[in-house]
């Protein structure tokens, strides 16, 4: 009876795999092929992009993205290091699968489920908080480069309104999750001493590597923007782009959403911002789907091999021995 289970519970973890990696193609060729619009204008602007900037533009952009990648690889090793440590090739395959298992999924949560794949069961509980960790410090590095970006754009912005309704909107946001926490105390005050005392154990080097790491490629990644703006033509100073393309990260990834929609999310968010500086909205969407496909979709397609590599044995549910 029990191996048959296994087989049929065999067969359910290879076509989980089959509809993830099945779901990523289509969610990533519909992005790529379907945008008639969008996939028009890129036709033509590579076009010209082409006649007009040396390929070692290109490289250097296609760089950043592979240089944006590495860092987030050697974050993950270097976190999950306190657990087991882990070569980068076994980092890598861990990080991209876990980029292909969380297409379909809201906020990224598929990546939690599926970097615990690869740990003992002992070890899914930590492994899920080190997760946990380096998705915060990577936000902790967009809030403090957002708050920034928002602060210099400040001055700028062309309508009094559009200083005055966001700081009203946060304050009432404030003011809800303080009510929440209150009301819910008894539910989340003991969960939170679990997570901190777990978090207390986590070597203090550990911490400064994966807050430098998620420094580094927040500077790579905005400033991959900062490049595709300039070789689509887009005169724009340093110093006027950096605050945008700050705010513009900033205000999207407190969005919820779906990774595969990340890039119309982005690109709606930077029209409304570069928009009131007189940019054209094609650009500026042909950009973030760019940035999109290079950090989200090629890196996704290479983590469907590795997607299908699971092993429904670390999934089965341990078999019980019942006493005669």
């Amino acid at each position: 009876m029990y191996n048959i289970s296994q087989k049929y519970f065999s067969g359910l973890v290879f076509f989980i795999k089959i509809l993830i990696i099945s779901g990523a193609y289509y969610i990533i060729s519909g992005r790529l092929l379907d945008q008639g619009g969008l996939h028009g204008f890129l036709s033509d602007q590579a076009r010209t992009a082409f006649d007009l900037s040396d390929y070692a533009f290109i490289v250097l952009l296609l760089f950043f993205s592979l240089t944006n990648w590495i860092l987030e690889i050697q974050k993950w090793k270097s976190l999950v290091a306190f657990v087991a440590p882990v070569s980068f090739f076994s980092a890598a395959k861990q990080s991209l699968a876990s980029l292909t298992a969380s297409l379909m999924t809201p906020n990224r949560i598929g990546e939690y489920g599926a970097k615990i794949i690869y740990f003992q069961k002992k070890e899914r509980s930590r492994i899920l908080l080190l997760n946990f960790l380096g998705n915060m410090n990577q936000m902790g590095i967009t809030l403090a480069f957002g708050l920034i970006g928002i602060a210099f754009l400040w001055k700028d912005l062309p309508s009094t309104s559009l200083q005055t309704d966001p700081v009203i909107g946060f304050a009432i946001c404030l003011l809800l999750i303080a009510l929440c926490l209150y009301l819910f105390k008894n539910k989340w005050v003991p969960v939170y001493h679990k997570i901190k005392n777990q978090y207390l154990k986590i070597p203090v080097l550990v911490h400064q590597k994966t807050l430098f790491y998620s420094f580094l490629r927040y500077l790579v990644f905005s400033h991959q923007f900062y490049l595709f703006l300039i070789f689509f033509g887009v005169e724009i100073p340093y110093g006027s782009a950096m605050p945008l393309i700050f705010s513009m990260y900033l205000i999207s990834s407190v969005i919820p959403g779906f990774v595969v929609f990340d890039w119309l999310v982005k690109g709606s968010v930077a029209v409304s911002l570069f928009g009131f500086f007189g940019m054209n909205d094609m650009i500026i969407v042909g950009v973030t789907g760019l940035m999109w496909i290079l950090n989200f979709a090629l890196p996704s397609m290479i983590g469907a091999v590795f997607v299908m590599q699971f092993k429904g044995s670390s999934l089965m549910p341990v078999k019980r021995k019942i006493s005669k």
